[in-house]
């Protein structure tokens, strides 16, 4: 649902017209609602990405920014990647890394700070990682050039109010980074916020309580567990990637 079409099933709704409530005032409630959407989880199915970096010989820490230098994003018909993309947009938590014939695996900061000393010279073959401050550090430091494939989830592209779609001009066609089945909560929301305005505290309660409900309906639908990787109570193997592993797992200390 475009931005426009939202405020005027909301003023519809409410039985109000831009007199009673501002374009610039209703795209702001929209904007909170779709940032209260955004935000309320931190993995969104929908938000997952894919992209590729490549180490450089002695640096072991790389900054998210050098993480989703290749990261690609399509919204609105426009794809965007590199220098173009949108400067909110960008990869927001890394799931999971590997290269081109070994998954990495991750570790605690503390434990790395264990295995692999600050006065560690170690490189070679990147083998673990960790992630702290928005920066993922590979050990041992890489001793080469490699490429390092990443999945992990993407920011949302921005929407509504007075920070705009890819930074430009606040367009009435702009569509929230949401599945479709979200344009209702998110209606629901800007009905909440207007009633607030309007003065009618009991019918702004009322379609709150909707729209936590929907929201709430609508997680438990995205986050279903996948169906090849079913819940398994009580089990030992906190990892099923390792549990399918011919020899066990085992640390990589520094002197290797």
């Amino acid at each position: 649902m475009q931005l426009s079409d939202m405020r005027t099933h909301i003023r519809s709704v409410v039985d109000i017209t831009s007199n009673d409530i501002a374009d610039t005032t209703m795209n702001w409630f929209i904007r909170e609602g779709y940032d209260a959407i955004v935000y309320s989880e931190k993995r969104w199915p929908f938000y997952e990405a894919t992209t590729t970096f490549d180490t450089v010989a002695s640096t072991k820490d790389y900054s998210l920014s050098d993480v989703e230098t290749n990261l690609s994003v399509t919204h609105d018909g426009v794809t965007f990647s590199g220098a173009s993309a949108p400067k909110n947009v960008g990869m927001r938590d890394i799931a999971a890394l590997k290269t081109a014939n070994h998954v990495l695996e991750f570790i605690g900061y503390d434990d790395a700070d264990v295995i692999y000393p600050l006065d560690s010279n170690t490189t070679g073959e990147p083998w673990y990682w960790t992630f702290w401050n928005d920066t993922v550090r590979l050990y041992p430091t890489p001793s080469s050039a490699t490429t390092v494939y990443v999945r992990g989830y993407r920011n949302a592209v921005e929407f509504g109010g007075n920070t705009a779609v890819y930074r430009t001009a606040i367009a009435d066609a702009n569509t929230p980074d949401l599945p479709d089945p979200f344009d209702n909560v998110l209606s629901l929301y800007g009905l909440y916020r207007a009633y607030q305005q309007q003065e009618d505290p009991g019918l702004a309660n009322q379609y709150f309580t909707l729209f936590t409900a929907e929201l709430d309906n609508l997680r438990a639908r995205y986050e279903d567990f996948p169906s090849p990787q079913p819940v398994v109570l009580n089990s030992r193997r906190v990892s099923r990637w390792r549990s399918q592993m011919i020899l066990p797992a085992r640390l990589r200390y520094s002197w290797e």
